[in-house]
Formats: C-alpha cells, sequence, structure tokens
C-alpha cells in the first residue's frame, strides 16, 4: 500500500512540475504580460534620465514598455530590471533593411543581441504607421520587417522577440458600423496583404494606434463624449450583428477585427500599440483637458483590468499601451501632440489615475494596486494554479 501510494505520489509531483513550467514557459516568449502597458517616448529636452524612468516604472508596476527607437543608454537602463521592453526602428532605416540583410543582421546584434538577455527585450516594431502614408517606406516595410525576423532567427532570437509594426487608424475604410470595416483599397492587396500573411506566419499580432481622441475630434455632432470617454452612455448597436458597444475603443478594435477577417486573416489578435487622450490643446481642441484626460486613462486601466475581450472577440484579452509616460515638449504639431504624458517632466503626476509621482515612495499603496498587479498579469495566473495544484495533493493524500 506504501509502494502504491509512492508512486501515486511521484506521478503527482511530475504533474505539478509540468503544471507549474507550463504556466512559467510562455513569459520567456510572449511579448505582452498582462493587459496594461506604455509608450516610453523622449522627443523632449527636459524629461527624467532612464535610471529614473525605470525607478517610475516599477513604482507605477507598469511592465510593458515600448519606445520607439534603439537608444543604447535606455536599453542599459533596463538591464537587470524585468521590464518588457519593446524595442523600434524607426522609419527612416526601413529602406536600408529592405534593401540590405546583411546591414539587418548587423543591426539585430549591434542594437538588440549585445543587451539580451539582460534587458528584457520582447519586440522589435519595424517603423510607425506607415502603410497609407507613405508610398516609398510602403515598398519597404515589408522587406525590412523579413530581413529583421531572419537575422533574429539566425541568431536564435526567433521564438523570443517578436516582430511587428503598428498601424494608424488610416488604414481602414467604413468603419462605422465596425462590422462593416475593411482596408483601404490603396494599401489592401498590395501592402497590407503579403504583410499580413508574412505576421500569420511567424505568430505576430496586428498592432493598431487607437485614439478615440481624435476620432470624437473628427465627428463631435454624431459621437457622444462620453461614449468616447467609457462613460455612461446609451452606446451604439451594429445594425449588421447586433452586438452593443458602450465605448469607442471597443468598437475600433472590432473594426480592425471586421477588416482582418475581410481580408482572410481571421485568427489574427489585435493589440492596442497607442491610445490616450491629451490634457491640453489649441482652442480648437476644446475636449483636451485634464478632466478628460484622467477620465479617459483612468476608465481605461478599468477596463484593461477586467481581463476580458470585446463584442466581437469575447475570448481575445484586451492588451493596450498607453500614450505615453511624458509630456514632449519637442514634438511638432498641434499643441496636444505635446500633452498626452501621465506625468509631467519633473516627474509629477499630471493627474490622478492611481499611479505615484517619481519622488513618492515605491512602498505606497494605491487603491488600485492589488487591480494593477492583477491587470499585468503577475498574480492571478499563479495563485490560480497554486490553490488547484494544493487541492489536488491534499485529495490524492488522502486516499
Amino acid at each position: 500500500m506504501l509502494f502504491y501510494r509512492g508512486m501515486r505520489l511521484c506521478r503527482l509531483v511530475s504533474f505539478l512540475f509540468l503544471l507549474f513550467t507550463s504556466q512559467i514557459a510562455p513569459l520567456t516568449v510572449n511579448a505582452f504580460t498582462g493587459t496594461y502597458g506604455i509608450n516610453y517616448g523622449r522627443i523632449a529636452d527636459n524629461i527624467p534620465t532612464p535610471e529614473k524612468v525605470v525607478e517610475l516604472l516599477k513604482a507605477a508596476k507598469i511592465r510593458n514598455v515600448r519606445i520607439f527607437d534603439f537608444d543604447h543608454s535606455v536599453l542599459q537602463a533596463f538591464s537587470g530590471t524585468g521590464l518588457e521592453l519593446v524595442v523600434g526602428l524607426p522609419n527612416g532605416y526601413l529602406k536600408d533593411m529592405s534593401d540590405n540583410a546583411d546591414h539587418a543582421l548587423s543591426w539585430v546584434k549591434d542594437n538588440i543581441q549585445q543587451f539580451y538577455p539582460q534587458t528584457r527585450i520582447v519586440g522589435i516594431a519595424i517603423g510607425n504607421e506607415v502603410l497609407g502614408n507613405d508610398q516609398d517606406l510602403s515598398e519597404s516595410l515589408l522587406g525590412a520587417a523579413k530581413n529583421i525576423y531572419n537575422a533574429t532567427k539566425s541568431l536564435h532570437l526567433d521564438h523570443k522577440i517578436q516582430i511587428t509594426t503598428s498601424h494608424s487608424f488610416g488604414v481602414f475604410d467604413n468603419s462605422y458600423p465596425p462590422s462593416n470595416c475593411t482596408f483601404r483599397d490603396n494599401v489592401k492587396q498590395q501592402f497590407m496583404v503579403p504583410l499580413l500573411d508574412f505576421f500569420s506566419k511567424i505568430g505576430s499580432p496586428f498592432c493598431l494606434n487607437a485614439y478615440p481622441f481624435l476620432t470624437y475630434m473628427s465627428d463631435p455632432k454624431h459621437i457622444d463624449v462620453k461614449y468616447a470617454l467609457f462613460q455612461k452612455n446609451a452606446g451604439i448597436v451594429d445594425s449588421q450583428t447586433k452586438l452593443h458597444y458602450d465605448n469607442l475603443l471597443d468598437a475600433q478594435i472590432d473594426a480592425a477585427y471586421a477588416a482582418l477577417e475581410d481580408a482572410g486573416f481571421k485568427k489574427m489578435e489585435v493589440i492596442i500599440t497607442e491610445t490616450g487622450w491629451a490634457s491640453r490643446g489649441d482652442p480648437s481642441e476644446e475636449v483636451a483637458t485634464p478632466e478628460n484626460a484622467r477620465t479617459y486613462n483612468y476608465n481605461l486601466r478599468k477596463r484593461l483590468a477586467l481581463r476580458k475581450g470585446t463584442p466581437m472577440r469575447p475570448k481575445i484579452m484586451l492588451k493596450a499601451y498607453v500614450f505615453a509616460m511624458f509630456n514632449e515638449d519637442d514634438k511638432p504639431g498641434p499643441n496636444s501632440e505635446r500633452n498626452f504624458g501621465l506625468w509631467k517632466p519633473d516627474g509629477s503626476i499630471s493627474y490622478d489615475v492611481g499611479f505615484p509621482a517619481l519622488k513618492s515612495s515605491a512602498l505606497a499603496i494605491s487603491p488600485f494596486s492589488i487591480k494593477d498587479i492583477r491587470a499585468q498579469g503577475w498574480l492571478t495566473s499563479y495563485s490560480t494554479t497554486f490553490t488547484t495544484s494544493m487541492m489536488i495533493l491534499f485529495l490524492l493524500l488522502r486516499s
């Protein structure tokens, strides 16, 4: 009897080991942990040093971070922190990377491999908002993505670092109602479909920059600002699918899913790589206020903490990178472009959505702390696995 009980216990230990390793393994290859991330832009002359930024991110418990270039001071500052970083290959490099595979390999060696794995680089973003905006760059995007991917493959990094590119909402046509959305004819067959075909083969998601702020400003007569801000409102019903939407961001994401399905890529995941709300703008940007920016970002955090999908894809958990960490005073364009930051240049908060200021103690507990940890995927899956495993062990030992 003791022998058989011992055998059962050994089998149980093996089962538990496989169970825990199956939970841990995806973290080594997944490009996004949990649901919440942030963009760390640096087009400014007055923001904190990268080392201070790391301190701020850790205090805020934000694990997923995107940068728009490959600055070595940033890559070095993130070394050993455990923060998960998506590195950007700027648009100006696309033609060279597309035309010359050797240059792509050298770039990956110099800017990715030499910092990995001490710096936890989980992705490379090939350009930003290229398709539909620049014909010459559009012709180079796929080639650059393939050459960078092949470089990671030759260095045995392809199963650890994800290759993506982010699109603006301008690649879509007929986005209302969501189920009616398609890709614009001038980008679909020539550029988008070949790119999506490549990304589907290597397991990359469709990355979208979606701004209810901009969409509302483009048509304020027909869009309820409460619908854009995740506030209580009547919402809309898609006349084709009969699905109800209570916020604009979900509708934008499902528009992307509809366009992907129309193009033949129904199974591809959509990830939001930029979204946010400006806290200040020009006179024509009257909804760019601290109150609206706080409302949007606070409610977005609550939406992501639910860990649920959209009406069209309820089983695919929504993931989003907020734009942005700081107000960036050197950005061109309207005043709103320089005022998307959750923090001011001195590290103080622009408005309160539950994150600490730079000089606040990292041990200070906000009312969102546990929810944030759950939303970022550090607690739920492991606590559930541990509890289930202990129950199984208790029952078998009693038998």
